[in-house]
């Protein structure tokens, strides 16, 4: 059995600390709704006039499709056709703001936050240039609300980062054999005595967005962290592990604090090398650009957000954002943080008894991520991340959910921290 270790403690009476802001009113929730609507209804309009110019002007199958709006009636038509969404979108917008005295309250009912999560990860980087009241704001949180100092308080410090489209509850993951739910970070706070936090952010944004955001976070954490840190660790899984090295990367060239005092770092299905899904979701919206009678099409394709594309290659760094979408830069590429401890979980599907040795490096992967991608192996040995064989580990019979819950997992994740 396992034995809590001593940890430095203080009174939350005597501490204050930052409270974030509280959960949006379901008058904010709707109108952020009637945005999403209005907009999308306008984009339909701009994908059937486009297809409409194409057809009438008679276009070569291959080639750029004809500019500009269309003309005459048919023009008309199309202007008032936004004209009139515009107006009712602009009514809806004005009823619900009438309403707000009776929907104060905060949108609370099952399943919204992951409803919201889901949201932000399609379509977050949209709803945040609109400001949208659907999209997320990055806080820490404990039980889904806003973090603040209760109770005990550890000097070893334990920071999760959930991925795509997920939000800090789903660290708390039902077991594959639904014999209980499991979340690393409490069962680490118990185990280990860490003062476990976890972001909560909108994973639609560009992860490099996310990441210096993460870092300034951060930084105000150390700085107001009511006893010495003796230990701080950050848990990633899959893009979460990818804000944090863009955290990092940030940490370093603007000398936060934070990186310093960093330990270890554990990756939990990781796509350093990208994700084939969202590869192949790009090739799909080149093929549509080809020709001018699918390239309206492609508008629906590309509507998925920059935190989503950012997976195609495992971007990182803001520099790197625009690279182009064929392959990754060699020049711009990250490495790890000098001087912290990383470690890297994958998982497969396939199981261990159905593996041959030394087959590891052609193990199909967890449905989402390559064994190699998780583990931060390339072909290419400068795009590798060097990740040493004694800090990597592979979860046989498992998918990409499974590394929240698994008890294969979270044992080694206990003899990383352990040691």
């Amino acid at each position: 059995m396992r034995k809590p270790i001593a940890a430095a403690s203080v009174s939350a009476k005597s501490t204050k600390m930052p409270v974030r802001t509280a959960p949006k009113s379901a008058t904010a929730q709707l109108r952020g709704g009637n945005k999403i609507i209005i907009d999308a209804i306008s984009g339909v309009t701009d994908i059937v006039e486009a297809m409409h110019r194409t057809v009438s002007g008679l276009t070569p199958i291959l080639g750029q499709a004809p500019a500009g709006p269309t003309g005459g009636v048919t023009g008309m038509v199309y202007k008032s056709v936004r004209g009139v969404t515009k107006a009712v979108g602009a009514g809806l917008d004005l009823a619900l703001n009438q309403l707000t005295p009776y929907l104060n309250g905060p949108a609370e009912f099952p399943q919204h936050e992951a409803m919201s999560a889901a949201l932000n990860g399609v379509f977050g980087d949209y709803l945040a240039a609109t400001n949208n009241p659907l999209a997320i704001s990055m806080q820490l949180r404990q039980h889904g609300k806003p973090w603040q100092v209760e109770g005990a308080i550890s000097g070893k410090l334990l920071v999760l980062v959930h991925g795509l489209c997920m939000t800090d509850l789903q660290w708390n993951y039902e077991r594959a054999d639904h014999s209980a739910s499991h979340d690393h970070g409490a069962a680490l706070a118990r185990d280990l005595s860490y003062s476990s936090i976890y972001l909560h952010y909108n994973s639609g944004r560009q992860v490099s967005t996310n990441g210096k955001e993460f870092a300034h976070v951060l930084e105000n954490l150390i700085q107001t962290w009511p006893v010495p840190i003796t230990e701080l660790v950050i848990i990633g899984h899959s893009m979460g592990g990818l804000v944090a090295r863009s955290a990092c990367e940030v940490a370093k060239a603007e000398k936060l604090g934070w990186l310093r005092k960093l330990n270890k770092l554990i990756f939990l299905g990781t796509p350093h090398h990208g994700a084939p899904l969202e590869r192949a979701g790009n090739w799909l919206d080149i093929l549509l650009d080809v020709s001018p009678y699918s390239a309206p099409f492609a508008r629906l394709g590309k509507v998925r957000s920059a935190g989503i594309k950012d997976l195609r290659h495992g971007t990182i760094l803001e520099a790197d954002d625009k690279r182009s979408a064929a392959a990754p830069a060699k020049d711009a590429n990250a490495g790890l943080p000098k001087g912290v401890k990383c470690y890297a979980i994958a998982a497969t599907k396939q199981e261990k008894k159905q593996t041959k040795a030394g087959a590891a490096s052609r193990l199909s992967g967890d449905g989402l991520v390559p064994v190699n991608s998780a583990l931060g192996v390339h072909k290419e040995r400068s795009l590798s991340l060097a990740i040493p064989k004694s800090h990597q580990h592979i979860s046989y019979g498992s998918d990409h959910f499974d590394l929240l819950s698994s008890a294969d997992v979270y044992d080694q994740i206990y003899r990383w921290l352990e040691s």
